[in-house]
């Protein structure tokens, strides 16, 4: 189970008047989570319906590279932001990877 990918997809309403800082502060904390050494896949968008509606899908090798990710001093910084900017709390899925024993296990 520790070896478990962690896959997120994570949607914020983001206050329209904070929209442009807080996709200032995105594109900086972009490239130094992707950059750190348990992360497959890092990905901030908008809703095409609604731009102010940001959708984090996130992708870890492990719980304990998700775990690492959190203790980032730059996460912390980008969440602080993050929670400032938006409106009520974040909406999370957990999600698995298909797999084949998944499929024959009902």
């Amino acid at each position: 189970m520790t070896k478990e990918k962690v896959i997120m997809l994570i949607e914020a309403k983001i206050q329209p008047q904070r929209r442009a800082e807080l996709v200032e502060a995105a594109l900086q904390y972009l490239p130094l989570v992707r950059g750190e050494p348990g992360v497959e896949a890092f990905y901030i968008t908008a809703s095409k319906d609604d731009p102010n509606t940001f959708v984090f899908y996130e992708i870890y090798k492990s719980q304990a590279a998700q775990d690492f990710h959190l203790q980032q001093d730059f996460t912390k910084k980008f969440l602080a932001t993050l929670t400032t900017a938006q409106v009520g709390n974040r909406v999370r899925t957990n999600l698995v990877e298909l797999t084949e024993e998944q499929a024959h296990s009902n």
